[in-house]
């Protein structure tokens, strides 16, 4: 087994979710997730795709994430709206609570340590 890997996507079958019903708060978002690397000490890395809705986020993992295509908008409870376009990236830390927009279906890249 080599000691690297590529985010070939072509290489594993997506999976597809959408967000709990009691999270949702607007539209009929659907999610596809292509998980690429689970490494021991629970460690994920893939590429995530959600299409347009409104839901609410709860974090007990850590994830940094860097957006490939569309626009989203990621709320903290209470907090400042992030706007998030192609080149963005952010980190949620264990904790973050708030909301996710999807306005643009919108394609992500991820490392997530829970």
């Amino acid at each position: 087994m080599a000691s690297w890997g590529t985010f070939d996507l072509s290489a594993v079958e997506a999976e597809i979710g959408a967000p709990a019903p009691e999270r949702l708060i607007s539209g009929a978002p659907i999610f596809r997730t292509w998980n690429l690397e689970e490494a021991e000490g629970g460690i994920y890395a893939g590429v995530w795709e959600a299409t347009p809705g409104k839901w609410r986020i709860a974090y007990d993992e850590w994830e940094y994430f860097h957006i490939l295509e569309g626009y989203s908008i990621v709320t903290e409870e209470g907090g400042d709206a992030v706007h998030l376009r192609p080149g963005d990236r952010l980190i949620l830390r264990p904790g973050f609570n708030g909301t996710s927009q999807v306005i643009e279906t919108t394609r992500k890249d991820y490392v997530i340590r829970v």
